[in-house]
């Protein structure tokens, strides 16, 4: 049936965006992380343009999320390790695993699984192993690809960057790695100097901005249309929404559109945020419910029942009218959207 919501994807935005970060990371390559369904927006489609661009690595959370973009053939590292349960798949050879405790090294080694990637910490306290580990020889006897870890404060000016980054460079040669990674989209944007040999952007790609510095490089990838259901006249003194959190101090025209929190347009937007019938800008009105948003429409008299409406959802704006991350903002983005590249 056809979608009352509507995605529309910018196909080119995207690889620019990538070719940008790219270009950013100087002279190591750069990778792709594409989980949680491509931030949201659809990791098949994703994975597969940034290929035709160019990008050989692509990192996802889980062997459910591996397995899906194995008919692609793509290079694919799986986060979050290997368990038991996943160990069929990672010795299937569809994609990598990055080992990430003793226990998985251990387990790895005991089925004879090849190439690999290790999550090392190096001041995040969250996944990897530890560098006394390294030092006592743990990944000794790996087919070690790529030795990575992650910053915990790269979209701030932190002194904890460098001390990452120099602990994570104290280990060049310590290990039988091939490559050494460590940034993330905010990390390419503290310089070469975090590149490694291998960068593994995210939120950048799909048109977020993880740091000030990046907001002229990065182009908007999501656009969200609903359609209007029903358009009505609230009288003055009437109210709109869940709790009569807006009342109207004239006669107003408000189109009610098929969106809602449900769909990741959430209750942080209600009287906030801001759709457009063309260059006209419309504000929401009232609490933001499941499925259901109200919009001051007396600015655009042509707007209808029908008719579609854009929201605006541009990146970091929409967070910051929100009060939700833009990770979230992106990775919400409901099934009941129909995704359309252009």
């Amino acid at each position: 049936m056809p979608a009352p919501l509507r995605l529309r994807l910018d196909g080119d935005a995207l690889v620019q965006n990538w070719r940008t970060l790219d270009r950013m990371s100087g002279r190591a390559a750069c990778g792709a992380a594409v989980k949680a369904n491509g931030y949201g927006l659809g990791a098949i489609e994703v994975a597969r343009r940034l290929a035709d661009a160019g990008c050989r690595d692509f990192f996802v959370s889980n062997w459910q999320e591996a397995a899906e973009l194995a008919p692609l053939g793509l290079t694919v590292s799986v986060l979050h390790g290997v368990r038991d349960e996943d160990m069929a798949a990672a010795l299937a050879g569809f994609a990598r695993p990055v080992l990430n405790t003793a226990g998985q090294v251990g387990r790895w080694k005991a089925e004879g699984g090849g190439p690999c990637d290790v999550m090392v910490d190096t001041g995040m306290n969250r996944l990897g192993v530890s560098t006394d580990d390294i030092a006592a020889g743990l990944l000794d006897g790996l087919e070690l690809e790529t030795l990575m870890s992650h910053l915990a404060c790269a979209d701030e000016e932190s002194p904890m960057n460098e001390v990452q980054r120099n602990r994570f460079a104290a280990l060049a040669g310590r290990t039988s790695a091939r490559r050494l990674s460590l940034a993330n989209s905010a990390g390419i944007g503290l310089g070469t100097d975090y590149a490694f040999d291998l960068t593994r952007p995210g939120l950048a790609l799909y048109g977020g901005i993880p740091r000030s510095d990046l907001v002229d490089a990065i182009r908007a990838v999501a656009a969200i249309e609903a359609q209007v259901l029903q358009c009505r006249r609230v009288g003055a003194g009437q109210t709109v929404g869940y709790n009569a959190t807006w009342t109207a101090k004239t006669d107003t025209e408000v189109a009610i559109v098929n969106l809602g929190y449900a769909d990741g347009y959430f209750r942080g937007f209600s009287n906030a945020g801001t759709a457009r019938a063309g260059d006209t800008a419309l504000p929401v009105i009232g609490r933001v419910s499941m499925d259901l948003v109200a919009i001051d429409v007396s600015r655009a008299p042509s707007v209808h029942e029908g008719m579609w409406l854009a929201l605006d959802f541009v990146f970091p704006e929409a967070a910051a009218v929100s009060g939700v991350s833009q990770y979230e903002l992106l990775t919400s983005l409901g099934a009941r959207f129909k995704r359309s590249w252009i």
